[in-house]
Parts: structure tokens; C-alpha cells; sequence
């Protein structure tokens, strides 16, 4: 996709599984359920602070959210004991796939998660296989046109205020001002701009591909067939996330996507 980051490319191809709003409001709970049971105080949790700030921007009825975090420190009935488990393996074309589930039930989301790599032709790939090909990273997106206050951000000065605070590099993108962390330093950047009152577009820690590992996916028929594939995976009650290296031009993705 070119024009586009890897982060970019990974989220536009999830776009329509995305849309599924009570998928995402399930995906969120769970992530603030987990953060509370650290510490269910905002204020002093800016992990549970961030995963708020996700749900409202998801428009998120904040009972949801407030029922969460009281499930989470458990002063409200209904918390489950979550488990995180990652899946590798490979879709067509040979493009890696990650899955990043969050499970009550670990037997449960393995034996459905395997179904539904076998119903598209595949199964797990030995754990690293994949993964070498990617590396954690936190990423938050600043719109192009964010402000300050009521000043508009420039790349300079945005950029002095996240390396500052611990970040690795800013881009600018077709989507807007892309920063990249370290897993350990994301928090303190997220916590930076907002202290600023600098508003993120999204923001979270994910699995990017290398450097050169992205796989090239011309052909409309094999996109639609690794998108369905993703789609699938992503629909699974379990699985929070899921990954990948395709590269596909904006025409055929669109086109998929419409098809599918």
C-alpha cells in the first residue's frame, strides 16, 4: 500500500471486522477489566486511563466501561479469570498471521480458533515461525491537522515532545503523525501527549512486520481469500487481535473488501 505505514495497512484490512461494534466493546471490557484488577483507580492507572479514552473514542456507553472496571476490582459479579494466548500461523499467499486471544477458556479458543484456520486450509505454525517476522511496538496515531490547546501541532514540536518522552520515531503518513515506541516507553508517550492535550487517533501496542517481510498481494482473488481468512479468525468471541504481513495495493483492498 504504498503512501501507507505497516501499521496502516494492518488496520485498513481489519476495517470491516472492526465495524462490529459490540466486538469492540467486548475487546475494550476485557482489556480494563484486566488493568483494573492492577488498580482500578484512573488517575493513578494511566494503562486504565488510555483503555478508557479507547472506549469513548469506540463510543462505548459508559456504563460498559464503569461495569468493567467494577468487574475488574471486583466489587461487581461477573469478572472471568482471562488468560492471553498468542496463535501463529499462515493464510494464503504464504502471508504470517498472528492472533492475539484473550480467553476464559483456553481449550475452548484453541479448539475454535483451529477450526477456523483448517476450514481456510491452514493450522498453527510452530511457535516463533511467524513471529520472527514481526516485532512489538507501540503505535499512536496524532491526526495531521491536531492542535494544542488551540494552536495548531506542528511535526517539529510534536516530534521534540514524544522523543522527550521516550519515543523511538515520527512519521508522517497519509493518515497523519504515526509515532513508534518501545512496549515499555508507549505508556509514558500516550501520557505525554495527553498532558499536552495533544488527542491521539488510536493508539496500542502491536505487531508490525519487519522491514521487508511484508508479502505482496496483487492479485484480487488471493486478497479476498486472505481477508476472508482474517475476517473469520477476527470474529472469534476470543481473539482480541489479529496480525499480518500482506501487502495489498488500496484498489484491491477496496474491491475485497466491497466483495466480500
Amino acid at each position: 500500500m504504498s503512501g501507507h505505514s505497516h501499521w496502516a495497512t494492518t488496520k485498513h484490512a481489519k476495517a470491516a471486522a472492526d465495524a462490529k461494534k459490540g466486538k469492540i466493546f467486548s475487546r475494550i471490557a476485557k482489556e480494563i477489566m484486566l488493568a483494573s484488577k492492577v488498580n482500578a483507580d484512573p488517575n493513578t492507572n494511566p494503562a486504565l486511563r488510555t483503555l478508557i479514552e479507547k472506549g469513548r473514542k469506540a463510543n462505548m456507553p459508559k456504563d460498559n466501561i464503569e461495569n468493567a472496571i467494577k468487574k475488574g476490582a471486583g466489587t461487581l459479579e461477573g469478572a472471568a479469570a482471562f488468560e492471553e494466548i498468542t496463535y501463529e500461523g499462515y493464510a494464503a499467499g504464504g502471508v504470517g498471521l498472528i492472533v492475539n486471544v484473550l480467553t476464559d477458556n483456553k481449550n475452548r479458543a484453541a479448539a475454535e480458533v483451529g477450526h477456523i484456520f483448517k476450514r481456510n486450509g491452514s493450522d498453527f505454525a510452530t511457535r516463533g515461525s511467524v513471529s520472527r517476522n514481526f516485532e512489538r511496538k507501540g503505535t499512536i496515531l496524532v491526526a495531521s491537522d491536531a492542535k494544542m490547546g488551540d494552536t495548531p501541532i506542528t511535526e517539529d514540536a510534536l516530534m521534540e515532545i514524544v522523543l522527550e518522552a521516550g519515543a523511538e520515531d515520527l512519521v508522517a503518513t497519509d493518515d497523519g503523525y504515526e509515532i513508534t515506541t518501545s512496549p515499555s516507553d508507549y505508556q509514558a508517550v500516550v501520557t505525554a501527549l495527553e498532558q499536552k492535550g495533544i488527542p491521539t487517533v488510536s493508539s496500542e501496542v502491536a505487531y508490525l512486520p519487519i522491514e521487508g517481510t511484508m508479502v505482496a498481494v496483487n492479485d484480487l482473488a488471493l486478497a479476498k481469500q486472505i481477508l476472508k481468512f482474517v475476517n473469520a479468525v477476527d470474529d472469534n468471541e476470543d481473539v482480541q487481535e489479529v496480525f499480518h504481513n500482506a501487502d495489498i495495493p488500496d484498489d484491491i483492498l477496496e474491491q475485497a473488501q466491497a466483495e466480500l
